[in-house]
């Protein structure tokens, strides 16, 4: 089955149903859809880290470094506990690029991310949909056995700590032939933003290892639904009328302003938009989850 799903601009219920059907996920989930989901505004953007986007295939030299000055000066309080996961989770949080990519357990989450940016209204945008409990059964047996043990589908901090304290502790782990495989974790609950956004961090082996690349190894895993550019405006309505909003997802009066200033905005057939568009979920200091 091709992993590319196309919507008409003009199936609205069909996107919703693409997104939510369960019928091509290899976990076959018995009780809930085992998907997570990331939104771009544009169709082209693709997987890559904000420390890859940084660094490119020098991450692996200069991640150690930039989580170690961000460790050393953050505030003594400021992670949840040592572990390098909840660090990261923190770091990705607060917009330090990182080998993380932010994810959500919500469809509608992600549909948010790729429409709020009316200057990308004139271009096609897309979902990404990935089965996480069928990519974790690629994982080494320590770490299947872990959240096997819990009975989740989604790993935590805590339990991640227990088998790999350190990224290096990770990488050796997971990397190598078939078993460098991705892994899928909820970040610590840091703040309102986190909760509301439902959000899901994924991590390769490897500061430079590409979760796009290794999606296109397996196709089975993932589907990317691409958002045709007459479908968003009514998506975005949806959206409002659903309260999934800046709002709501970045709660405080930030998101209020970032809300207000879209939703009294003109319309896209009303004005042309100008200026840099806003690709995905994780670029730029104002990211859902990182």
């Amino acid at each position: 089955m091709d992993p590319v799903i196309e919507i008409a601009e003009d199936d609205l219920y069909g996107l919703i149903d693409a997104l939510t059907h369960s019928d091509w996920q290899p976990s076959r989930g018995q009780f809930r859809i085992n998907v997570v989901y990331r939104g771009h505004a544009l169709a082209d953007h693709d997987l890559h880290t904000s420390l890859y986007r940084l660094r490119g295939g020098a991450s692996d030299r200069v991640e150690s470094h930039i989580l170690r000055n961000f460790r050393k000066y953050a505030a003594r309080d400021t992670s949840p506990g040592d572990s390098d996961w909840n660090w990261l989770s923190v770091a990705q949080h607060h917009g330090l690029p990182t080998r993380l990519l932010d994810w959500t357990n919500s469809p509608y989450v992600a549909l948010h991310f790729a429409t709020a940016d009316p200057r990308c209204y004139d271009a096609p945008g897309a979902v990404w949909c990935v089965d996480y409990a069928a990519a974790h059964e690629l994982l080494p047996a320590e770490l299947r056995r872990e959240i096997r043990a819990h009975e989740a589908g989604l790993f935590t901090t805590g339990m991640l700590g227990r088998i790999a304290y350190t990224l290096e502790d990770f990488d050796r782990c997971v990397s190598g032939g078939a078993q460098a495989a991705p892994l899928f974790f909820e970040p610590p609950s840091l703040d309102e933003r986190i909760v509301n956004q439902s959000a899901v961090f994924s991590a390769m082996p490897g500061a430079s290892a590409s979760l796009h690349d290794w999606l296109g190894e397996h196709p089975e895993l993932y589907r990317k639904v691409i958002i045709p550019a007459g479908l968003k405006w009514r998506i975005r309505d949806h959206l409002d009328q659903a309260n999934v909003t800046e709002r709501v997802l970045f709660p405080g009066l930030d998101g209020l302003s970032r809300w207000l200033r879209r939703y009294y905005g003109p319309r896209p057939e009303m004005s042309r938009f100008e200026g840099p568009a806003a690709p995905g979920m994780t670029e730029g200091p104002q990211a859902p989850v990182g």
